[in-house]
């Protein structure tokens, strides 16, 4: 067989290698969201960030922060998923190093996780006389918030139910987010909140499709 020169129109451009590794990178970011429970609740607690970040006035340090902080957690709940995967393609049985690699993994999110509440607390607490003086804002953000938040776990939430219940609690979350946008503090957080409402949309809606296999296997500690 003639092996392929670099430039034989057979093989993929650049161009397509990027788009499919998009695809298959946007594909695992959805399986995690799927079958992990705690990418949920990871999920869930950014649209709240997203919300806290987009109605109190905040500064540069404290948005990075967030922001930091967010997108640090989805990368390491990505990576523990990845991990139990292959833990789970190399050992069908039951094996301590296989428990321990995965609770160490786990320790690790869990390790992100707390900090990062943390250090969220922190900011409220150093922000304290910008909380107190914008009462009415904040008041207002948590009745559009609240509902918003809950219509994201429900698009989240694996029950069996028509798509047309995920399209009218993704259209109920947009409606609420279009409200929060007059009075935002931030367009990068109310950016990051529409687009965590997106993918817990794309997630609700690959659960229509064929199930693939779960990630989790007889080792799983979590």
């Amino acid at each position: 067989m003639t092996p392929h020169r670099p430039d034989d129109p057979r093989l993929p451009s650049a161009q397509q290698d990027f788009w499919r590794a998009l695809s298959h990178a946007w594909a695992g970011l959805l399986h995690t969201v799927l079958h992990q429970r705690n990418m949920k609740v990871h999920v869930v607690a950014a649209v709240m960030v997203g919300l806290v970040g987009s109605g109190i006035p905040l500064g540069l340090a404290e948005k990075v922060t967030l922001i930091f902080c967010v997108l640090l957690i989805f990368f390491a709940e990505i990576l523990n998923s990845a991990l139990e995967a292959l833990v789970d393609l190399h050992t069908e049985a039951f094996d301590e190093r296989a428990r321990v690699t995965k609770d160490a993994a786990a320790a690790g999110v869990m390790v992100l996780a707390t900090g990062t509440v943390v250090i969220f607390a922190a900011l409220l607490v150093h922000n304290w006389e910008t909380v107190r003086t914008h009462g009415p804002e904040i008041l207002r953000q948590l009745a559009l918030g609240i509902p918003l938040t809950v219509s994201a776990a429900l698009l989240l939430r694996a029950r069996p139910r028509a798509r047309a219940w995920d399209l009218a609690w993704f259209a109920l979350a947009v409606g609420l987010w279009g409200a929060t946008l007059p009075a935002t503090e931030s367009y990068v957080f109310s950016a990051l909140t529409f687009g965590l409402l997106c993918v817990c949309l794309a997630a609700a809606w690959k659960r229509h499709a064929k199930p693939g296999p779960q990630v989790n296997g007889p080792v799983s500690a979590r």
